[in-house]
């Protein structure tokens, strides 16, 4: 038996990952905020191979319950996904002191502060997956306190993979593309943000929480044994190429730039 304590259990990716992880016999700790959607995981899943616990994370005493429930659960903890997170972030100049430190405290204290608690219980073949974003690979608009949160996160996996891998600890990181969750349906809404995904995305479908749930379980399962330190993009290619899809190439476009004429030739 192993055991995986998922933070943002209760929707989403998070989820998605603990169905996952169950479906391939793992017992999951599933952590949240909001006890009704941690009831619906418990619902989903067979009696017996979830326990869950409704705790705000970013609390002094958070990661430390979330980990001694894994403990008094099953009786071990194997595998840790810091998934929890927050959206809609703002551009440097628009973002306050109170909503910087809301995004720092929920996506780079508390998992900082949960892979020190964790790691104390872990022992050999045991693994971190940390869910950053494609936002903490490229320069995303408007990401600001988000894309700084989760570029923290990618620098701590490779500390940690570099600091414990020695020890049987793997760590790595997922970098999802935008997948349709509670967090990004009000962002699609939004014609430019949408486009900005789907036609610069060289896929012919949009990702899923599945997609993302998948890799999440392959850098925990044995079968990634000698993966460590890495950072996985999810998604459909959006970081690594420059496509646009063929709506984007033949739209019309009025280019107001320095050396740059209507006819697309320099001066």
């Amino acid at each position: 038996m192993t055991v995986a304590l998922i933070t943002g259990a209760g929707s989403g990716i998070g989820f998605a990952t603990a169905l996952t992880f169950v479906r391939e016999g793992v017992k999951v700790v599933g952590i949240g905020r909001a006890e009704a959607k941690l009831a619906a995981l418990r619902d989903a899943c067979p009696v017996g191979s979830v326990a869950t616990l409704a705790v705000d994370i970013t609390t002094e005493d958070g990661p430390a319950r979330a980990v001694a429930q894994a403990m008094d659960s099953f009786g071990r903890l194997d595998h840790l996904v810091n998934n929890a997170g927050i959206g809609k972030p703002k551009p440097v100049h628009e973002t306050d002191d109170a909503t910087l430190d809301h995004f720092l405290d929920l996506m780079l204290r508390a998992p900082f502060r949960l892979c020190r608690e964790a790691l104390a219980m872990m022992g050999s073949g045991s693994t971190i997956v940390n869910v950053s974003s494609t936002y903490a690979l490229v320069g995303g608009l408007r990401g600001g306190a988000y894309s700084a949160a989760k570029g923290g996160i990618d620098a701590l996996t490779r500390h940690l993979a570099c600091q414990y891998g020695s020890a049987g600890i793997r760590s790595n990181a997922v970098a999802p593309g935008v997948v349709p969750t509670p967090m990004t349906y009000e962002r699609l809404e939004d014609e430019g943000f949408r486009r900005m995904n789907l036609d610069m995305t060289p896929s012919p479908r949009m990702g899923r929480v599945e997609d993302v749930a998948e890799a999440i379980y392959f850098l925990s399962s044995e079968k990634s044994g000698w993966i460590n330190g890495q950072i996985l993009a999810v998604d459909g290619g959006w970081t690594s190429t420059k496509f646009l899809s063929e709506e984007a190439l033949t739209a019309e476009r009025t280019l107001a730039q320095p050396g740059w004429t209507h006819s697309g030739k320099g001066r």
